[in-house]
């Protein structure tokens, strides 16, 4: 009898969703109105990187006077680059734009469909993982970091911790160890904010050591390997800047911090018949030596990356940025579609371990350890919740199949098809969220009290800003949130963006577009732009005129005049320009 197969499933369930995808998206796919300026960001990025930039340099050279300090890592522009190169002599850059920006996200998207249902197979078997296959595309969270135009790290980081959380689940040999290990290294490469999640598989990795010491080949293979391809990944990418310290990315003083946590680990098990209480007890001592480790090399790292912020750039940029806020900040819609789908994976692996026994019971216990870990780490931080969502795959696909079976038995066709409608709904309340509350609750909503209409015509997605292109190169003073799109559809310049690394940047132009003509005019010149430009109707400016109603962005939108700022009316665009006029007296 041969084994029936998952992989048509996963097929044909990437398939539906993709197509579903690019029709709803198709719209933003011609026109690039990306989801997030990240995104925009990342374009750029990438298109720099094929025209010459440095392999080891990420940063952007046309803000803040060339040096704009980037955190992100290149590891993220290789799929794209691929894809470009590929088709860029076929189509032509703006046609191979547009293929990567919808063919890189759907691939992660296959990814993920894939390891959860794997994953999903592992703990309950095929049937449910064909649930699985399911229920991942009909995740709002999931889906807000998989869709078309979505190419920030964001959908990568979902794939690579699934990866390592469906290896650890398999058998406890050096090989999965090595594959959690691996996956957890480009997992911290792309971005840091994968510690926690990292963090999280590793405890259990070797806590599962302390409980069942068979599993010491796993747990060794995973805090090698994470180790050493940490080691090897920031070589390669960072080049000169290897020894460069920082908190946002991984720096010597994170690699020393990990190699300490692994060698107390390797030593905990080098120690002979050890009970189980001395076993944890010497993991303790292994994460407490690394935490002190880096306590002592990078002490300002323990407070967090964005520690160093002034209260101006916190209060205004940081504070407004939803994704990074905790989920009782949110707007009620997109908090409960964010945790709505991790509660019911939790519920429905509580059941499913309660019905378990053995190695099955084990791998639940496991499970339900990183989906509740996950679910409190995307409680406190918003952009964690796909993760959470992804790891809810397998129990909430128990859920539904449990419900679904007990549907089948209802007698009547009315009832029957009521009951298996009721128990998608209660597999993935989301469902019902977004058709109640509509677009308000959708994600990417920022943060910010409600602020009165636009006195002009307003932007709609800050892809508006490509009509600065009809403007001789020159830089621009622009709002944080539309200067990547500047930058991606012009060939201008310009001050700020939304990047933690520069803070002077962010503050001057959070300060000159809230503050008084004067004191403006002295940001703008010292900054050399030859423009302003701003879109009214984006929460960036709403905010500006809210908070400050007599500060120069709400008297230019007003339409009162300021003396050193020329109007330039670009025909048919909402967006507002402005000329700076030169001050003889300023060098």
């Amino acid at each position: 009898m041969t084994r029936e197969r998952l992989w048509p499933s996963v097929l044909i369930g990437w398939a539906i969703a993709a197509c579903v995808l690019i029709f709803v998206s198709s719209r933003q796919i011609a026109h690039l109105w990306f989801p997030d300026p990240d995104d925009a960001m990342r374009l750029l990025e990438v298109r720099d990187w094929l025209n010459g930039q440095s392999w080891w340099d990420v940063g952007q050279h046309r803000l803040w006077d060339g040096h704009f300090a980037m955190h992100w890592s290149r590891l993220v522009d290789l799929p794209l680059a691929l894809v470009m190169l590929v088709f860029d002599p076929v189509f032509g850059p703006a046609v191979a734009n547009r293929i990567a920006l919808v063919a890189v996200p759907l691939v992660t998207l296959l990814a993920v469909l894939a390891l959860g249902a794997e994953l999903t197979r592992r703990v309950a078997g095929l049937e449910r993982a064909k649930l699985a296959v399911l229920l991942a595309p009909l995740s709002v969270p999931l889906l807000d970091q998989l869709r078309p135009l979505r190419i920030d790290h964001h959908g990568w980081q979902v794939v690579f911790a699934l990866l390592a959380v469906t290896a650890l689940l398999a058998k406890p040999t050096a090989r999965s160890g090595a594959l959690v290990g691996l996956a957890l290294a480009v997992l911290l490469m792309i971005s840091l904010e994968g510690l926690p999640i990292t963090v999280a598989i590793l405890g259990v990795v070797v806590l599962a050591w302390a409980f069942d010491p068979t599993r010491r080949p796993q747990a060794l293979g995973a805090v090698w390997a994470v180790t050493g391809l940490v080691t090897a990944l920031h070589v390669a990418t960072r080049g000169p800047a290897i020894f460069a310290p920082a908190c946002d990315a991984i720096s010597p003083a994170w690699i020393v911090g990990l190699g300490t946590a692994t060698l107390g680990v390797t030593l905990a098990m080098m120690v002979p018949r050890a009970s189980r209480a001395a076993r944890v007890a010497l993991l303790a001592v292994a994460g407490g030596a690394a935490l002190a480790v880096l306590g002592i090399l990078a002490p300002k790292c323990l407070a967090g990356p964005f520690a160093a912020l002034d209260p101006l750039v916190r209060k205004f940029w940081y504070d407004n940025v939803s994704e990074g806020l905790p989920v009782w900040q949110q707007t009620p819609g997109a908090a409960l579609m964010a945790i709505s789908f991790p509660i019911v994976g939790l519920v429905g692996g509580a059941f499913a371990w309660r019905a378990s026994e053995g190695r099955a019971r084990a791998q639940w216990t496991m499970l339900l350890a990183l989906a509740a870990g996950s679910l409190v780490v995307s409680l406190l931080v918003m952009r964690s919740g796909a993760t959470a969502n992804a790891l809810a795959l397998p129990g909430a696909a128990w859920a539904l199949h449990a419900m679904l079976t007990r549907a089948r038995g209802v007698r009547s066709v009315i009832l029957r098809t009521l009951a298996t409608a009721g128990s998608l709904v209660a597999a993935n309340p989301g469902l019902a969220l977004v058709a109640l509350l509509g677009a308000g609750g959708s994600f990417g909503l920022e943060a910010m009290p409600a602020a009165p209409r636009p006195l002009r015509p307003a932007c709609t997605h800050g892809h508006e800003m490509a009509d600065l292109a009809q403007l001789p190169p020159a830089r621009i003073f622009a709002p944080i949130d539309v200067t990547p799109n500047v930058l991606a559809w012009t060939r201008h310049s310009a001050v700020g963006a939304g990047y933690h690394r520069n803070i002077a940047a962010l503050h001057t132009v959070l300060a000159t577009f809230m503050g008084t003509p004067e004191a403006a005019h002295r940001r703008v010149l010292a900054s050399g732009a030859a423009y302003l430009a701003a879109c009214p109707g984006e929460n960036e400016t709403e905010m500006y005129k809210h908070v400050a109603p007599n500060g120069l962005w709400a008297r230019l939108e007003r339409g009162e005049r300021i003396d050193w700022l020329q109007p330039i009316p670009l025909a048919g665009s909402p967006v507002l320009v402005w000329r700076v006029v030169p001050d003889p007296h300023h060098p």
